[in-house]
């Protein structure tokens, strides 16, 4: 697959991950000097590797939130947090990928990704 088609397929999954609202938020954010990441992100991060078919989106939500949670990524956190549950990840399952990250990155992080995914939950009307 070469450029043009991994882009429009990362664009695709993009949407169906992280929302229309969300794409279009970066789209008319983007600028002269953003607009060569927005590319990379979107044929790479979307059109190469969430494309891929060795796992899941629910699998691929859960590693990226322990990621995000480990490096302290607490804005991508969120959205990403917005992201499994649209990829179908219930708010028990977010709930226990945390508790991974508290044994195995640190109860610190855990404590920040906690506070993160609770209000976002509560945002999408999930439980307290």
């Amino acid at each position: 697959m070469n450029d043009e088609p991994r882009h429009a397929e990362g664009m695709r999954v993009r949407r169906e991950v992280l929302g229309d609202a969300h794409v279009d938020r970066a789209i008319v954010n983007t600028t002269a000097f953003t607009a060569d990441f927005q590319e990379l992100i979107t044929r790479y991060a979307w059109g190469e590797i969430w494309t891929r078919p060795g796992l899941d989106r629910r699998t691929r939500s859960c590693i990226t939130l322990t990621a995000l949670a480990a490096r302290g990524h607490l804005d991508e956190l969120a959205m990403h947090v917005r992201a499994a549950l649209r990829n179908g990840l219930t708010p028990d399952e977010i709930k226990e990928v945390l508790l991974q990250v508290a044994v195995y990155c640190g109860v610190p992080a855990a404590n920040s990704a906690f506070a993160v995914a609770q209000l976002v939950l509560r945002e999408e009307g999930g439980p307290e």
